[in-house]
């Protein structure tokens, strides 16, 4: 007797529609596949949204009165070196959350405070009473008492910070200063 005498009965045809095992139903692959679009999308609108906003200017710096000292601690016609803190630190900035100015004193209630930064390359500038200028030691740029360039590189005048009386306290308005 021959297998062709007595055939063996075949496997049936797999159903099309019918779900295999190991794979996902349609239902879950869909819900995937709408989770991995939406976390996407998240996704880009965290990096996407603050980065627009930057190039677009929508981001204003922030700006504070600092309070440096009473008015009598800035005799008439001198200029001294206050510190404050930086408008926006970070929690994790340390000692670099610290800045300074030069604070002259000009009449009564009037004062003038002056960037620490050179306009030229941003090194920090020093007061040289005896001849009422100030100094950039990297490159020798000179500034007069008023800010103005004396001579050097330095490109424009030291910058200066609003400054206002209240209170008999000298306060100091922070905010970026720009870019050298």
């Amino acid at each position: 007797m021959s297998d062709l005498d007595n055939p063996q009965p075949s496997a049936p045809a797999p159903d099309p529609d019918a779900p295999c095992e190991g794979c996902l139903s349609p239902s879950r692959r869909k819900f995937l596949t709408r989770l991995s679009l939406g976390l996407g999308a998240l996704g880009a609108a965290l990096i996407g949204v603050p980065s627009v906003a930057f190039l677009l200017g929508l981001r204003k710096p922030t700006k504070l009165w600092r309070d440096v000292g009473g008015v009598e601690q800035f005799p008439q016609g001198s200029t001294i070196l206050v510190k404050f803190e930086d408008p926006s630190p970070l929690p994790w900035s340390g000692v670099t959350a610290n800045t300074a100015a030069w604070l002259r004193h000009e009449t009564e209630n009037e004062f003038i405070a002056f960037s620490v930064d050179c306009t030229h390359l941003g090194c920090p500038i020093r007061w040289l009473p005896d001849a009422n200028l100030f100094m950039c030691p990297c490159h020798g740029g000179v500034f007069y008492a008023n800010g103005t360039v004396a001579s050097g590189p330095p490109p424009r005048p030291l910058s200066r910070y609003p400054v206002r009386v209240a209170d008999g306290r000298v306060q100091i308005l922070t905010s970026p200063l720009p870019i050298t």
